[in-house]
């Protein structure tokens, strides 16, 4: 159960690059996250209204405070574990679309800012917007951000420009990810290739930062996949998946299959595996993807009413102005058209 706590005006929550892993909800008080703004390097900050969650990024993601909480006024809140959190979070949609809400918000902040950071004073196209994000945060020794960042580029621009070099740039942090003392994880949906507790895990570590045989076989698949080789690439990700290997990656290589399936045109088959994905992984990071490739699939079959409701589905879940939340949008209306 929550614990409540108070806390005293002109306290201290938590400090940045704390490891506390607790969420916190106020109940009544005062209390301002302080950060440092990325783009100006002046001290930002925003105010916790009564009834919202804080310290929920880095508490999923177990990786250090971004932020100092600060009580401004004598202050009531309960004290969330994960596992908690998890459990109020499940039972409550109001709470996740509020959410998405704010992480997106965050995350287009944070895009912009980097943006305006890297920018040469060119216009610049999101692909290389996102790469360049990806790389400038791999450089500032930022391994969690980079592995986001790196893997959406994969994701959204599967055979654009810069995938040779995302490939080779991501095998390196994920690795250091791996690695780290407290194996920190990208995002509260997206965990690092391998599992502390896993064979491969420690046999990846154990050779000092050595690549796992599951982690190359995908990334080779990915490689396939980037060149349009997809019955190449469909063989590679079912490798993967039958492997005994990293756990994470067999996930990944799942979503994998569904596309490759989908480019050879396969749709039938394609929408019976991303059925069965979902089934088992009903919190994939991909899962909206994997709606949307359905209703293409849908689409491609001129069923326009199935592939309707799946694009339907996904502008319900996916939070305004992401890429899979455009495509959708396009889509449905392309069937209106």
């Amino acid at each position: 159960m929550p614990k409540p706590v108070r806390y005293k005006a002109n306290s201290i929550v938590y400090f940045k690059g704390d490891l506390n892993e607790s969420v916190y909800i106020l109940k009544s008080g005062s209390v301002i996250l302080k950060y440092i703004d990325i783009e100006t390097g002046q001290e930002l900050q925003d105010i916790i209204s009564t009834g919202e969650f804080f310290g929920v990024k880095s508490a999923l993601g177990k990786y250090p405070r971004e932020e100092t909480a600060f009580v401004v006024k004598d202050a009531e809140m309960l004290s969330f574990t994960v596992p908690e959190f998890e459990a109020v979070v499940m039972q409550n949609t109001r709470i996740i679309m509020k959410m998405l809400k704010v992480f997106s918000n965050q995350l287009r902040r944070i895009h912009k800012q980097l943006s305006n950071l890297i920018s040469t004073g060119e216009d610049e196209d999101p692909e290389t917007g996102l790469f360049k994000i990806g790389t400038y945060y791999q450089k500032c020794g930022k391994n969690v951000q980079a592995l986001y960042a790196l893997r959406s580029y994969l994701t959204y621009y599967p055979s654009g420009k810069y995938v040779s070099e995302a490939n080779e740039n991501l095998q390196r942090v994920e690795i250091l990810v791996q690695n780290s003392p407290r194996n920190s994880v990208a995002s509260p949906s997206v965990k690092p290739a391998a599992s502390s507790g896993s064979s491969s895990a420690s046999s990846s570590s154990s050779a000092g930062g050595t690549m796992s045989d599951t982690a190359k076989d995908y990334y080779s698949g990915v490689n396939l996949f980037s060149q349009e080789k997809f019955g190449d690439a469909l063989n590679v990700f079912k490798k993967v998946i039958m492997s005994g290997g990293d756990s994470e990656f067999k996930a990944k290589a799942q979503f994998e299959v569904g596309r490759c399936l989908f480019n050879m045109n396969n749709y039938d088959t394609c929408i019976k595996h991303f059925s069965a994905m979902i089934q088992k992984y009903p919190k994939h990071p991909d899962m909206l993807e994997a709606l949307f490739c359905v209703g293409s699939s849908y689409e491609k079959k001129g069923d326009t009413d199935k592939a309707a409701g799946f694009y339907k589905k996904v502008l319900s879940m996916a939070p305004e102005g992401t890429p899979v939340h455009k495509k959708a949008g396009k889509a449905l209306d392309g069937l209106k058209g």
